[in-house]
């Protein structure tokens, strides 16, 4: 008689495990759920910014670019790939891109360079250095429209302050914004110090976060200044050097506010960038079409940037 009550009740606890797991997955996959729903529910406002101010923008701007517009931007016809053909036949994709690829080299490595002189001048723990760290992260609180009024005033051919300089140690005035030579520079020396509060920030707290432990090490081993930063700075602070390198590239090559107000494209089109180039065919010939399609074209040009960047340039960065 046991045996037989063995044999009912198996089948019956094996019910009874059965169940208990299925009430477990059960309950497993409502708790996942609700986490599911609550982490949408904290990502809805930047999904929805993200959606309203990219997603959208982007997918109108690929539908524009395969149309042609009238002058009130409405949609007059569809013509396929015909605006990248005009941009490019049209030599607007050159000629930008040369000006934009001059304004890249003459910012990035100088801007980068120059940060990275000033956080290494400033990480040691001197007496006063606070107010230096404080006067190298200023330009960062600035917009770029307050630096660039500032900057024009600066550049000014006769009320300037940088030819009055220039008057006192016997040098002729230079045409900074109004000379073709001279313009790109200008709009460089600008953009360099527009970007310095941020590039130095970076940085000075990437060297912050190199431990003090292996400067001493080296110090004891009779490692001088110089090679300690070379040899032990530079590997470490690679990752932060690397950062600031994508970021500064895509920067400069989204460039516009400055160029903007100090020379809106000129004089004959030696800082006409490719940004600014895009701005003049939708919003000023009211071209919208031709404008998307150089839209897409540079960010087809930036992104292959930094995929070649983390594709070649980051097997050099040492990470801890």
């Amino acid at each position: 008689m046991s045996e037989l009550d063995n044999r009912i009740s198996l089948p019956a606890a094996r019910r009874r495990v059965s169940d208990t797991k299925e009430r477990r997955t059960a309950s497993l996959r409502v708790q996942r759920m609700r986490e599911n729903l609550l982490a949408y529910g904290f990502l809805a406002p930047s999904l929805l910014l993200f959606a309203v101010f990219l997603f959208y923008p982007m997918f109108k701007s690929v539908y524009l670019s395969l149309h042609s517009t009238d002058p009130t931007g409405q949609i007059a016809a569809y013509v396929g790939l015909d605006n990248f053909k005009a941009v490019f036949q049209s030599g607007l994709f050159l000629q930008g891109m040369k000006v934009t690829l001059l304004f890249v080299l003459f910012t990035v490595p100088t801007g980068i360079l120059a940060a990275l002189i000033l956080a290494a001048l400033t990480h040691n723990r001197f007496k006063g250095m606070r107010l230096f760290q404080f006067v190298f992260s200023l330009p960062v609180v600035l917009s770029v429209g307050s630096s660039a009024v500032i900057w024009k005033f600066l550049f000014h051919p006769t009320l300037g302050m940088l030819n009055y300089l220039l008057s006192k140690v016997g040098i002729d005035p230079i045409p900074w914004l109004t000379s073709p030579d001279w313009a790109l520079i200008s709009i460089s020396i600008m953009t360099i110090w527009m970007n310095l509060g941020f590039n130095y920030i970076i940085l000075s707290s990437g060297l912050q976060g190199i431990p003090d432990e292996i400067y001493e090490s080296a110090k004891i081993d009779g490692a001088g200044p110089l090679l300690t930063f070379r040899k032990i700075s530079m590997p470490l602070l690679s990752p932060t050097l690397f950062f600031v390198t994508v970021v500064s590239i895509i920067g400069a090559f989204q460039s516009f506010g400055q160029i903007n107000i100090l020379t809106r494209g000129g004089p004959m089109d030696s800082t006409n960038v490719f940004v600014y180039s895009i701005y003049q065919e939708a919003f000023v010939n009211f071209r919208f079409g031709t404008g998307s399609a150089q839209a897409l074209i540079l960010f087809a040009v930036i992104m292959l940037l930094t995929l070649i960047q983390f594709k070649w340039v980051e097997r050099k960065v040492h990470y801890q």
